[in-house]
């Protein structure tokens, strides 16, 4: 039922926004130098590596200078990108991801593989369901890109803090997981996304 909704609605999702990929893919053009999309390589379901999918909101080549963005004002984000990144616009390419069956609408939000081979036994479980464009820990650090800007050292912060707690949350998904579940942290996130600024 669950892969049944995936297909259904992203289908659906990806014919109603073609005019509005077309205004995004044609303002980050003028806006900045380089393509419409970013893609970068997450781990997902069964511990497999799939291509993740977003519009760019970064200058070309600037995850060479790490995989984290701290905070609003990282100077690696383009004007474009930041409101785009605001309203998390940047991840609507996911549709795609979520079609085709490496993610879905809800799931604990894919990883580089960089982290994910710092998982325990118990925290890989993470991995036996899809991966989504949503989930209750990203919720939760809507606020994230601040929280490691305040920090020293925002890599270790993340994998010291940020990611068992994230891990946590989504272990408590993987076990409870139903769509009656799924359909209210998309609302939350609706919600989240366009109300609580």
């Amino acid at each position: 039922m669950k892969r049944l909704f995936d297909i259904l609605f992203s289908f659906c999702a990806i014919i109603l926004l073609i005019p509005v990929f077309i205004i995004i893919g044609i303002w980050i053009i003028l806006d900045s130098h380089g393509g419409i999309f970013y893609s970068q390589i997450r781990v997902g379901r069964n511990n497999r590596d799939f291509r993740l999918y977003k519009f760019r909101t970064m200058y070309t080549d600037s995850d060479k200078q790490g995989l984290i963005t701290i905070g609003d004002n990282d100077s690696r984000i383009t004007k474009a990108g930041r409101i785009i990144r605001k309203y998390k616009i940047d991840e609507l390419p996911q549709l795609l991801n979520i079609l085709v069956g490496d993610m879905s609408f809800v799931g604990p939000r894919p990883e580089v593989r960089k982290y994910v081979n710092m998982y325990n036994a118990e925290q890989l479980h993470v991995l036996d369901v899809r991966p989504g464009l949503t989930d209750a820990a990203s919720i939760k650090y809507r606020n994230e890109n601040q929280i490691l800007a305040q920090q020293t050292n925002p890599d270790q912060y993340y994998i010291n803090v940020i990611m068992p707690d994230k891990l946590n949350i989504n272990l408590q998904y993987v076990h409870t997981h139903t769509l009656c579940n799924d359909l209210r942290l998309i609302l939350l996130t609706a919600k989240t996304v366009f109300f609580d600024k």
